[in-house]
């Protein structure tokens, strides 16, 4: 039993990684650009930090148009998988940025430059709204794939950051301490570190092959043991196929005779109450043993 995205869903996916990654490349010059003018290493880190969300959000539809190719007779589960590498290699680009960020900062504060605050703020402020509609485009679709979730949590947490950057020029403006400028750098730091951990947790969790976050093992094993037919619950193993489906495995023993709809009834409960898209049941009629401890 699968679930198969709808042709005009995919078709808006699409839409919205094509409008965020133009206006973003777009941008991320314009913003790195100003940063060289201004002498603001704020900017210019800011215009990396959003640049290797510009690579993610590319390197996520490459996943997504990857995830729904048909299974070939070698990877017969198709490339759905190819979305968990690239979930780890946004994450990647995120630390690689970091380590720029923080070399460039902290030479920067060996030989401190006039920072033109106003320039800052201007740039800054643009920045939030471009960010602001760009996670606004993948707001419906993070619930269910971490690859979304991965663009949708980087462009809020851009947003944040140009936020902290129009803060720092303003405070340049008033009191014209230039050492501001590597501040909200340091702070730009610290929120990528924070919005990279959780993905990178998952997505090594993924290509692990743990349980997926929103599926409790425990319930499940539950749910089968509830079964009146079932005696006994073996081999069960969860994992995922991608960043968007489930696959089960299990062996249950039954002390009644059963047949196929069954298996079927099963399938579309996993569904419905754990969203498991992909189920594989062996049923064998069961052991003594497995049946005395049932009844």
């Amino acid at each position: 039993m699968e679930y198969n995205h709808s042709h005009n869903h995919d078709f808006k996916l699409g839409t919205a990684f094509k409008i965020g990654i133009t206006i973003n490349i777009i941008f991320v010059i314009a913003e790195a650009l100003s940063g060289v003018l201004s002498n603001s290493m704020a900017l210019i880190a800011d215009a990396g930090h959003n640049l290797s969300d510009v690579l993610a959000l590319a390197f996520s539809w490459i996943a997504v148009i990857l995830s729904q190719r048909q299974p070939t007779l070698k990877f017969t589960y198709g490339f759905r998988r190819s979305t968990i590498l690239v979930a780890l290699l946004n994450t990647i680009v995120l630390l690689f940025t970091v380590g720029f960020i923080f070399y460039e900062t902290v030479q920067r504060l060996h030989k401190p430059v006039e920072i033109n605050a106003i320039s800052v703020i201007i740039v800054a402020a643009i920045g939030i709204g471009i960010n602001a509609f760009t996670a606004g485009l993948f707001m419906k679709g993070k619930k269910n794939d971490i690859n979304i979730r991965s663009a949708f949590v980087h462009f809020v947490a851009d947003a944040l950051v140009s936020l902290g950057v129009v803060v720092g020029g303003i405070i340049m403006t008033f009191t014209g301490i230039q050492w501001i400028d590597s501040l909200v750098s340091f702070a730009i730091i610290a929120v990528i570190l924070y919005s990279s951990y959780n993905l990178l947790i998952d997505s090594v969790n993924l290509a692990l092959d743990a349980v997926p976050e929103n599926i409790k093992i425990e319930h499940v094993r539950e749910y089968f043991s509830n079964l009146p037919e079932v005696a006994g619950v073996h081999d069960l193993h969860i994992w995922s196929l991608g960043t968007t489906d489930a696959a089960l495995t299990v062996h249950l023993t039954t002390c009644v005779q059963t047949n196929a709809s069954f298996i079927s009834l099963i399938q579309r409960h996993l569904h419905e109450q754990f969203n498991i898209e992909h189920s594989t049941i062996q049923v064998e009629y069961g052991s003594m043993e497995d049946c005395g401890n049932k009844f």
